[in-house]
């Protein structure tokens, strides 16, 4: 680029800053490869000649267009693919030999045009060569300013449509050709075929593209001798607006938007990335709180369950102790004296009355207590699993909506299926059987401990008969005939309210003793089953919140850069 004035050098150097950004923050969040080149390119572009490219179907008449606009025939003409490599018009000697630079074919030629600008040729979008199309693609963030010619007697066909929308995206500057217009008799037919592409183009690249309908072969036929054609030709105003853009003000805002364009196109696009992302870890985040929620509410239902059920244990104690205040009453009295001295059967009759069923019914409902705390913490573990399962069935075929980049989705995927898989292994692995009997054992332990009764395998049926029974063992041998001969007004009474306090008393210390242990129980089962689901949910939860964190520093800063680079491309246009 040539020297320039201050007010432009600072322009550049600001915008070399910008896109030094924004091609740091691309390396950064593992942008592609591709990307990454074609941002380096363009900027690369900023000290090279200007760039015109030449785009089309391949029947459009770009070559013959070409010959047209620099005056000479140097490129090839005719109705098949002629154009099989791109080709690069400079400056040069005539007739010198073309080169070849890789993909690229130089071709020299002697024109004013080309002074200030190559011209670049591509391959047709329709070629059969479908590489042809991938260096028409590549080379366009190249471009300064991108010609797109079509033939006014097939405008805007369905594979122009195509290639316009996949390059629009790129910020480029776009003037339409329609060429040919020569095949019109009429005006009106001319004017019917130039709304038409200028309505189509409207409503594919969102503004309003120069449009220049023109003929090139009776432009090349005025330039070769015949000027009464060059009026009909079309490409005086053509000529005019090039010779305007590559005004030097002109063509450095253009040279300038070229790689803020492509800067900001990329920016965009990976900040949907980002959006994209951000819209399914948002799921995913919904889904662990969920899990939290449903965990929270788990636990209330759990403690509001158990407080229930162990209502049901105690009221068997309860009740059996009723039943011991009616024996005493029934039992220690003036009349029952000598009934009183056969300690054997007083106790016998205490247990028959008192103790009854009660042993048998606490068994039972202590083992329903603990049947219902684990086929509810089984329960919980299905519907977690099934949370899971369904979360990545409903995504594992989700159509993305911009490119995948890095191992995001497959980080994800693998760690939701590992938790998924581990919630199965354990739903699978599950053993109520075991389960109910460790929570029983636990608590047998922990009431034979206080009671200091025997070992685990005590009952606790048996521990309710034995500490029951010591009510009346303590009863049955207060009264010794002398005593009661002498003292039973006074004796009995007085006997009777310290057996009630004693039966009161042992019951009550029962009571405490099995809620207790089968309220550490619980506790210790909602722990375990607490931390089992948050070891298995752990791996996954770390991804989604780590994640969650880098793309919203991935969407704000691609953001901020997008919108710096568009604001620059319209202060550059203003």
């Amino acid at each position: 680029m040539r020297v320039l004035a201050p007010e432009l050098q600072d322009q550049l150097s600001r915008a070399r800053q910008l896109l030094a950004h924004i091609r740091d923050a691309l390396v950064r969040f593992g942008a592609s490869s591709d990307e990454q080149r074609a941002l380096t390119t363009s900027v690369a572009q900023l000290d090279e000649i200007f760039l015109l490219v030449v785009v089309g179907e391949f029947n459009s008449g770009k070559s013959a267009f070409i010959n047209a606009l620099v005056g000479e025939n140097v490129l090839q003409e005719g109705v098949t693919p002629t154009t099989a490599q791109i080709h690069l018009l400079k400056s040069g000697e005539p007739g010198h030999p073309p080169s070849s630079d890789g993909a690229v074919r130089v071709v020299t030629a002697q024109s004013e045009l080309l002074a200030d600008v190559h011209i670049v040729d591509t391959p047709g979008t329709n070629a059969i060569i479908r590489e042809h199309e991938r260096l028409t693609s590549d080379f366009i963030p190249r471009s300064d300013i991108v010609l797109f010619v079509t033939s006014a007697d097939r405008p805007f066909t369905e594979t122009e449509r195509a290639f316009l929308a996949a390059i629009r995206d790129w910020g480029k500057r776009i003037v339409i050709i329609i060429n040919k217009v020569d095949i019109f008799s009429r005006p009106a037919e001319l004017e019917e075929v130039r709304t038409f592409v200028a309505d189509a183009a409207r409503a594919l690249l969102g503004f309003n593209p120069d449009i220049f309908p023109v003929s090139a072969r009776l432009a090349q036929k005025a330039k070769h001798g015949d000027p009464a054609s060059w009026s009909r030709s079309g490409f005086e105003p053509l000529e005019r607006f090039i010779h305007e853009t590559l005004e030097e003000r002109s063509r450095f805002r253009l040279k300038l938007a070229n790689p803020l364009g492509v800067g900001h196109a990329i920016a965009d696009r990976y900040a949907s990335i980002a959006d994209e992302r951000l819209l399914l870890l948002r799921e995913d985040v919904s889904l662990l709180a969920d899990v939290e929620r449903q965990l929270a509410v788990y636990r209330n239902d759990q403690r509001e369950g158990f407080e229930l059920r162990m209502t049901a244990v105690e009221k068997v104690l309860v009740e059996m102790e009723a039943r011991g205040h009616a024996f005493f009453e029934d039992t220690l009295r003036v009349g029952r004296l000598f009934d009183l001295i056969n300690r054997a059967r007083i106790q016998q009759e205490f247990e028959d009355r008192v103790v009854a069923d009660a042993p048998q019914q606490i068994e039972r409902r202590v083992t329903d207590l603990i049947d219902w705390l684990v086929d509810q913490d089984f329960r919980q573990w299905q519907a977690i699993t099934s949370r899971l399962v369904e979360r990545t069935r409903r995504h594992e075929d989700r159509v993305l909506g911009a490119p995948d980049v890095g191992s995001f989705h497959s980080d994800r995927s693998r760690l939701a299926d590992s938790v998924g898989r581990e919630a199965q292994r354990v739903v699978d692995t599950y053993d109520k059987r075991h389960e109910a009997a460790a929570i029983a054992d636990q608590a047998r332990m922990a009431v034979t401990t206080a009671a200091a009764a025997g070992g685990a395998a005590v009952g606790l049926g048996t521990l309710v008969a034995v500490a029951a029974s010591t009510a009346a063992a303590d009863v049955t041998g207060i009264v010794m005939a002398g005593v009661v001969a002498t003292l039973g007004l006074l004796v009995i009474p007085a006997r009777r309210r310290k057996a009630k306090r004693e039966m009161r008393a042992k019951v009550t210390e029962l009571r405490q003793r099995l809620a207790t242990a089968l309220r550490t129980e619980f506790e210790r089962a909602q722990e375990q089953s607490a931390s089992r689901i948050a070891h298995a949910v752990a791996p996954y939860s770390r991804f989604v919140r780590a994640e969650e964190k880098r793309w919203q520093d991935v969407r704000s800063l691609l953001s901020s850069l997008r919108d710096r680079a568009g604001a620059f491309k319209r202060d550059l246009a203003a």
